[in-house]
């Protein structure tokens, strides 16, 4: 079981995606993250993907391992106990993550009159503070200009939220850096950053701002080709579809020697005057390139060269819709030691993973359920707060925790 943050204690106020994923990667790695929400339960409770009984799925995979807390946070009661939870003495608590910013009670300035060193790390949409998810980010900085099919002339939006999976996973970055500051220097910290900064960043990163301040043309779609290098998607004999990389100059030899098309590959490189060996070249040269291969995979059925690429190394893959790579993909089965096979109350049986990281001495955790609604109240109340079994029954009583 995977304890290699065993003791820390993370409080998380969180809905969408970045920070709940902060906070189940922590708990996944050992750390005991509490999550409070309203009475009524936060805003993905009922989050799609569900299933037939109205249960979402997404509450489901973006909480597991946490202990929930549920208060009602407009009575001044409720408001305290959250503040005293947040703020609660040891060295291993103390740590706040948040992309639901409220001003007043819970605000960094407020919670460190109650503890100096605390570590508040905080997600906003924008630098500004304004809201934004990856859908409204991405058009803002030109990604589905140069999504989708060559040619195609509407901007293509991703399904995948690629950012908030990055600005969770830097949630998580920044809460340990602050942390070991912490441990350090006995330093708390206010922590900010913004999805729409960490998307500039990333683009920044990869170049494609350099690229759009001082290329000559613009970068437009390319369908399915790997930008600037080779890789390209083919259509078999029996419909099935393949994905082929030939990024290094080892996959691309690989890609000749198993298709047999070194020859028609010489014979290109004597017409262009350009070396295949080269990259970029292989990018220029794409589509002539594709147009060669084409006919070997036409001819061939998946099943005549799945192995042969295999035992080859080649890099491919086929392509699939998510319930065909259920069925298929061992890398989704409890074949793969990441997942274990759950029974989710409301959700069914299905394979569930853990954290995709797997420490040497401490090995995996072991995959924990989601908490329902308040499902740890009452425990939280008395290991946290402090509150006897006669003040808990007053406060559920009183309708302040559920």
């Amino acid at each position: 079981m995977s304890m290699i943050l065993k003791g820390m204690r993370v409080v998380e106020s969180s809905a969408f995606v970045a920070v709940p994923l902060a906070g189940m990667t922590l708990a996944q790695m050992g750390a005991d993250v509490i999550r409070f929400d309203r009475l009524e339960g936060g805003l993905d409770v009922k989050r799609w993907p569900v299933s037939e009984e109205g249960k979402s799925h997404f509450w489901s995979g973006m909480n597991k391992g946490k202990r929930s807390i549920a208060v009602d946070m407009r009575s001044e009661e409720g408001k305290e106990l959250i503040t005293r939870i947040i703020t609660a003495p040891g060295e291993d608590s103390g740590m706040f993550i948040s992309n639901l910013r409220v001003r007043g009670w819970l605000d960094y300035e407020t919670l460190t009159k109650y503890r100096e060193d605390l570590i508040m790390v905080t997600l906003t949409g924008d630098r500004a503070g304004r809201p934004a998810v990856d859908y409204t980010v991405n058009p803002s900085l030109g990604i589905p200009h140069i999504t989708g099919p060559k040619g195609y002339p509407d901007p293509v939006a991703s399904a995948l939220p690629a950012w908030d999976l990055i600005a969770g996973n830097m949630v998580v970055s920044a809460l340990l850096a602050a942390e070991r500051r912490r441990f350090r220097y006995g330093l708390g910290d206010d922590v900010e950053l913004a999805l729409k900064d960490v998307a500039a960043a990333m683009i920044g990163h990869l170049g494609m701002i350099g690229e759009a301040a001082t290329a000559l043309t613009q970068r437009s779609k390319s369908g399915n080709d790997l930008y600037g290098a080779y890789g390209h998607d083919f259509v078999c004999a029996d419909g099935q579809r393949v994905m082929v990389i030939g990024l290094t100059d080892r996959q691309w030899r690989l890609i000749l020697q198993v298709t047999g098309s070194a020859k028609a590959m010489s014979l290109l490189e004597e017409k262009t005057g350009l070396s295949l060996k080269d990259e970029a070249n292989r990018w220029t040269l794409r589509e002539r390139i594709s147009e060669l291969l084409e006919p070997w995979f036409a001819k061939r059925k998946l099943s005549d060269f799945a192995s042969d690429f295999d035992r080859a190394g080649l890099t491919w893959s086929v392509f699939r819709s998510l319930e065909e790579a259920l069925k298929h993909d061992k890398d989704l089965s409890t074949d793969n030691p990441m997942f274990q096979i759950m029974n989710q109350p409301g959700l069914g049986q299905f394979p569930v993973p853990a954290s995709p990281v797997s420490f040497s001495h401490a090995g995996r955790n072991i995959v924990k359920t989601a908490p329902s609604l308040g499902e740890h109240t009452e425990e939280i109340l008395s290991e946290i707060v402090g509150a006897s079994d006669n003040e808990i029954a007053k406060l559920f009583d009183q309708g302040i925790v559920a």
